[in-house]
Parts: C-alpha cells; sequence; structure tokens
C-alpha cells in the first residue's frame, strides 16, 4: 500500500476470514493520513491463492515483513486483529530488531476450549454450502447484543444473507490454525510498547483471553471499548484513533 517512508510504518494483520480490506478498510483513511500503511493478505483471502497445506504463524509473519521488506521499510509498528494478533506477536518475536510497537485487538496467545469449540463449528458450517446459518452463526458471535438488537428485522436478514455468502475460501485454512496456534512463550519476549484493544462484549473471542495477552506482555497497556468482535463495524472512530495513538 501507497505511503511516504518518511512517516511511521504500521504493518496490518487481518483476522481469520478476512482480509486487509476487510478488518481495516473503515479506518484506513484514517490510518493511512499519518502513517506508512503495509499490509499482506493472507493465503485464500484479498485475492490471493488457497494455501495447498495448512498454515504456520511462522509463514504469516514473514508474509508481513517480507511486505515491509517490498516497500522499503526498515522498522515498523504492528496492529494484529484477532488470529493477527498472534501474528503480530510472533513477528514481533522473530524480529525484534525491527518491530517498535504492537497494537492487538481481540487478540488470544492461545485458543481455550470454548475458542477450540466456536472454531469446529465454524469450519464445519463453511463446509456445509449452507450460508444461512453460516451467516446467522457469525453474527450472533461477531456483533455485540446491543448492535443486533439496533438492528431491523430485515437489516439483520439481509446482514445474514451478505454474512454468509462473502466468506474468503482461505477460511478454513484460517479457522483451522486458529484452533492450535499457541503463542504464550513468545508473550514476555516482547520489548517494545503494547496496547491491547479490548471489546467487552466480544463473544468470538472472550475478553478474558485479550486480558491474558495483555497480562503476559511486560508493561503491556489495555484499553476497553464497547462492542463485539468486529470494532471496525461498531466502533471504527474509536479504533482508529486507539490504533494511531498505540502505535505513537
Amino acid at each position: 500500500m501507497p505511503g511516504s517512508t518518511s512517516r511511521p510504518a504500521l504493518l496490518l494483520a487481518h483476522g481469520a476470514g478476512g482480509s486487509v480490506d476487510r478488518n481495516y478498510g473503515p479506518v484506513m483513511d484514517r490510518l493511512a493520513a499519518r502513517y506508512t500503511v503495509i499490509g499482506a493478505d493472507y493465503p485464500g483471502a484479498g485475492g490471493i491463492p488457497r494455501a495447498t497445506g495448512p498454515l504456520e504463524l511462522d509463514g504469516l509473519a514473514d508474509r508481513l515483513t517480507a511486505a515491509a521488506d517490498a516497500a522499503g521499510v526498515e522498522r515498523f509498528a504492528v496492529s494484529g486483529y484477532s488470529l493477527g494478533g498472534a501474528v503480530a506477536i510472533r513477528l514481533a518475536a522473530r524480529h525484534p530488531d525491527r518491530v517498535t510497537g504492537l497494537v492487538l485487538t481481540a487478540p488470544f496467545a492461545r485458543a481455550d476450549a470454548q475458542v477450540r469449540l466456536t472454531a469446529r463449528v465454524w469450519r464445519t458450517l463453511v463446509a456445509s454450502g449452507d450460508p444461512g446459518t453460516l451467516g446467522r452463526f457469525l453474527l450472533a458471535h461477531a456483533l455485540s447484543p446491543a448492535a443486533l438488537e439496533a438492528m431491523a428485522p430485515q437489516e439483520l436478514e439481509a446482514a445474514v444473507k451478505e454474512t454468509g455468502a462473502d466468506v474468503p475460501e482461505g477460511t478454513p485454512e484460517h479457522v483451522e490454525l486458529v484452533e492450535r496456534l499457541d503463542v504464550t512463550a513468545d508473550l514476555a519476549r516482547i520489548g517494545v510498547p503494547t496496547l491491547v484493544v479490548s471489546p467487552v462484549d466480544d463473544r468470538l473471542v472472550p475478553p478474558r483471553l485479550h486480558r491474558a495477552v495483555a497480562a503476559g506482555i511486560p508493561g503491556a497497556r489495555l484499553a476497553e471499548i464497547p462492542g463485539g468482535h468486529l470494532p471496525f463495524a461498531e466502533q471504527p472512530d474509536r479504533w482508529a484513533a486507539l490504533l494511531s495513538d498505540g502505535v505513537e
């Protein structure tokens, strides 16, 4: 993504079943006005060919590093959303001399039993060919109760259809990685300023997991915001401000 290399650089690590545009599109203009923004979609997202085997965190982290290299950027902060939080943590552990800071939104170091069960159902529904049920499942877990209640029935049904029908082809591999990743041992190795953004009504990745990440990284700050797992949908302005403040 274009930007002036004289400005601080910000790498974007997106979530499972997402892409850079899907997860950061609503806040991209605000970020790009202040930073050299660099993103790299995972296999099976954003037009990138689907992986032929399981994904690994090291590989996803290296994709982001390669994107920075291609942009001529040596040092950068990293914003990691959901699965991208673990990608960002692994990148910082692998390249501590290059990372200047982390902003982790709805992160988890390791999926607990609840998240693994949810992820397994997610993968099964993707494979089922039933976009309506998939859409209802995702919205029920990703949006806050307040956001769901605020939608008129027709609006909610339209969102269900759109969500269930518009799934990146690499989602099964993304979600399978969610089930088995573990960056717990990396947390204590993080030596850069870190902000953890915790949506307090997150049903997909419960806030207890966000807090555990913040507690495990030395000196990390925790910022709680209203809403569910999709801050770019429910709190775009507040999220953009936290992303901007967190990398300075």
